[in-house]
């Protein structure tokens, strides 16, 4: 027991650290960061360390992807920066309220990869596929790189990677023990959760009814409810 809490606590380090390293690299801002590390320090105590880690994996995939083609992106005026408290709540809220209250009972660890996978998938999706001619996804018309509901070939198939990825993870993990059932539930609620996004910017936020933020909520809670699905 004393062990556990000696090894938790050394996690909880680590997250400062980690926190210190994404405001510093100017990746989150300073509220993004504290944010960060109080969920990450709610996971580590109620569900383990284990799911802290494929939030952390989530947000290494997240900082590469964003980091590729930064100068084409800068050209194009669709490079993000740092992001901040909004996006950490936005992407991460739905993952930390699962992992917070689910513990390890099934339906809510796959509403967690869901989730997880969602947040992955989007924006692994919307960071590598810009620099591919997208469509959008309501009519298929080509549109600007960077269009709110923008979708291509080759940003579904790095989102689709970044989901699997997380199902790889949270079977080597040992989040779930069956690799099968964990890249089932990554991939199809990664894949369906990004859809989801790509959708709801096409027809709600390039209208101004909501913004990013809500729906990137509204993707990983689309996720969750498909990763909970998927595993009764």
């Amino acid at each position: 027991m004393e062990e556990a809490l000696v090894i938790n606590w050394g996690y909880v380090i680590l997250l400062f650290v980690v926190g210190a390293i994404t405001y510093h690299r100017k990746a989150l801002d300073l509220l993004g960061s504290l944010f960060m590390i109080f969920m990450g320090v709610i996971i580590v105590f109620s569900a383990g360390v284990s799911w802290l880690l494929l939030i952390l994996l989530f947000l290494i995939l997240s900082l590469i992807s964003t980091r590729w083609k930064k100068q084409y992106k800068h050209s194009l005026g669709i490079y993000e920066g740092r992001r901040t408290a909004k996006n950490v709540i936005s992407n991460g809220i739905v993952a930390f309220i699962m992992a917070a209250f689910g513990g390890y009972y099934l339906p809510f660890v796959g509403g967690f990869i869901g989730a997880v996978a969602t947040a992955t998938a989007d924006t692994m999706a919307s960071e590598i596929g810009v620099i591919q001619e997208p469509r959008l996804i309501s009519s298929m018309k080509k549109v600007a790189p960077g269009t709110d509901g923008a979708i291509s070939v080759l940003g579904t198939a790095f989102g689709i990677v970044g989901a699997g990825l997380i199902g790889f993870a949270a079977f080597l993990l040992g989040i779930i023990h069956d690799p099968l059932l964990s890249l089932r539930i990554a991939v199809i609620s990664g894949t369906i959760g990004c859809f989801m996004d790509s959708f709801l910017g096409a027809v709600l936020e390039r209208r101004d009814f909501i913004n990013n933020e809500h729906v990137n909520l509204l993707a990983t809670v689309t996720g969750a409810i498909i990763g909970i699905l998927s595993t009764i």
